[in-house]
C-alpha cells in the first residue's frame, strides 16, 4: 500500500457561508436535482449532518466507475467552513485505491468569492504506484463538477441558503 494525497483549488463567486450551506450541509439534497444526469440520489444514511453521519450518493450511467459512494463526515468546522469525509464503501475503494478521503477548507475573501482548498488523502491498493496526474484530475474534476453546479444554482438563486 502506498500512501498519498493531492491538493487543488478551485475560485467560486459566491460567499463561502452560502457554499457551506448549500454544497457541504445539503449536498445530499442538492446534487441529485442539479446533476440529474450523473446523481441518481442522495441520503443521510445515519446520523443527523454532523461529524459521524454517513452519506450516500447513488450515481447513474453518467458515472462509468462506479455506482455509489459511502462517505462518513469526520470533520465538521462550522466556524472555519472546514469539512472532512471519509469513503467507507463504493467510489474508488477496490478500483485502484484501499482508501481515501477528502477535506476541503472554504476561505472566502468577500461576499462575491471563495476559495475551495480541496485536498484528497488515498492509500492505494497493494504495492501499486500512487496516482497519476490524470487519475488525480479524474477525482477533482469530479468533485469540482459537483460544487459548480451548486455555485451555478446559488448564483441563479440569490436568495436560496442567503
Amino acid at each position: 500500500m502506498v500512501a498519498g494525497f493531492f491538493t487543488r483549488e478551485i475560485v467560486l463567486q459566491v460567499s463561502a457561508d452560502r457554499i457551506w450551506k448549500a454544497g457541504i450541509l445539503d449536498s445530499h439534497i442538492l446534487l441529485p436535482k442539479l446533476l440529474p444526469n450523473f446523481v441518481a440520489s442522495g441520503e443521510l444514511v445515519e446520523g443527523d449532518g454532523g461529524v459521524g453521519t454517513v452519506k450516500k450518493l447513488t450515481f447513474n450511467e453518467g458515472v462509468k466507475e462506479f455506482r455509489f459512494e459511502k462517505g462518513r463526515v469526520e470533520v465538521l468546522d462550522r466556524e472555519n467552513y472546514l469539512v472532512k469525509q471519509a469513503v467507507i464503501e463504493g467510489g474508488l475503494i477496490g478500483l485502484r485505491v484501499k482508501t481515501y478521503s477528502y477535506e476541503m477548507k472554504l476561505v472566502g475573501g468577500s461576499d462575491a468569492e471563495t476559495i475551495g482548498k480541496i485536498r484528497v488523502e488515498y492509500d492505494t491498493l497493494d504495492e501499486t504506484p500512487p496516482l497519476s496526474a490524470e487519475e488525480e484530475e479524474q477525482i477533482s474534476g469530479g468533485l469540482f463538477a459537483m460544487i459548480k453546479a451548486i455555485e451555478g444554482y446559488l448564483l441563479d438563486n440569490p436568495s436560496s441558503y442567503a
